[in-house]
C-alpha cells in the first residue's frame, strides 16, 4: 500500500454521516462504518482529528425561523456535536481504536476539555481525537470550528467528507448538468459562493494556506486515497 502523503489530517463530518436512511438521529451502524474508514487511515500511521456537525440532531435555522434566539440555537447545535462525538467514540472503541473526545464546552463527566497541547499529545501517541462543541461560541459554524482546530493542531490538510463526490457549481442532486470541479482556488470558491463551506472557514484556510479536500464519504476507499495523495474529490488550495 502506498505511503501516506499527509502526516496529520483533520476530518470534517457533517451530521448526515451519523444518521440512518431517514436523515435524522444517530445510527450506530453508520457511526461504525465511519470508524472503519478512520481505522484504515490510522493503520497507515496517519494522525486523525475529527470535527463532527450536528445536522442530524438539530439545525439552528429551524429554531431561528420560529423566533428562537440565535445564541441559544447555536449552543443547542454545539451540544448535538458532543452527542455525535460520543457515538463515534463508541464505534471506534468497538473496533479497538484508542479515541478521546474533547469538547470546547466543559462537560467533564463525558469529555475532556479541549486543550490544544493535550490534543497534540493525544495525536502524537497515535490516538484519534474527536473535537466536539464547535468553537465553544455561538455565531460560528462547525466548518469554521474545523478550520480553526486544523490550524491549532497543525494539520497538513482538512478533509471534508460529504454525500457527493466533490464540489459542483450547482446542486448535482437537482441539476443533472451540474459541473464538477477537480481543483479550485480559495478565491474561486469564495467568489462563486459554492456551498462547500462557509466563507469564514474558507477565508481562514486561505489566510493560513491550509488545503481543503472535499471527498465522497460513502465510497469506501476515498479516505485512504485522499491521505495517499491520489486524485479523489475536489481540492481547494
Amino acid at each position: 500500500m502506498s505511503k501516506p502523503k499527509y502526516r496529520r489530517i483533520l476530518l470534517k463530518l457533517g451530521g448526515e454521516a451519523f444518521a440512518g436512511p431517514s436523515g435524522v438521529g444517530i445510527d450506530p451502524q453508520r457511526a461504525e462504518q465511519v470508524a472503519s474508514y478512520v481505522q484504515s487511515v490510522s493503520e497507515l500511521g496517519v494522525e486523525v482529528a475529527i470535527v463532527p456537525g450536528a445536522g442530524n440532531l438539530w439545525r439552528g435555522e429551524d429554531g431561528m425561523d420560529r423566533g428562537m434566539d440565535r445564541a441559544t440555537a447555536d449552543y443547542m447545535g454545539m451540544l448535538g456535536t458532543v452527542m455525535n462525538s460520543l457515538a463515534l467514540m463508541d464505534a471506534h472503541e468497538r473496533l479497538g481504536i484508542v479515541t478521546r473526545v474533547m469538547s470546547s464546552i466543559e462537560m467533564r463527566a463525558v469529555a475532556e476539555p479541549y486543550i490544544r497541547r493535550r490534543a497534540l499529545r493525544h495525536l502524537e501517541k497515535g490516538r484519534v481525537i474527536i473535537l466536539g462543541g464547535g468553537t465553544g461560541n455561538p455565531y460560528f459554524s462547525t466548518d469554521t470550528a474545523a478550520a480553526l482546530r486544523a490550524m491549532e493542531i497543525e494539520a497538513d490538510i482538512m478533509i471534508k467528507a460529504t454525500k457527493v463526490d466533490g464540489v459542483y457549481d450547482r446542486d448535482p442532486v437537482h441539476n443533472a448538468d451540474a459541473k464538477r470541479f477537480d481543483r479550485l482556488t480559495y478565491l474561486e470558491a469564495l467568489s462563486r459562493r459554492l456551498e462547500v463551506m462557509d466563507s469564514t472557514a474558507i477565508s481562514l484556510c486561505m489566510d493560513n494556506q491550509l488545503p481543503i479536500l472535499v471527498i465522497p464519504m460513502w465510497e469506501p476507499e476515498s479516505l485512504v486515497l485522499a491521505v495517499q495523495g491520489k486524485e479523489v474529490g475536489t481540492i481547494i488550495s
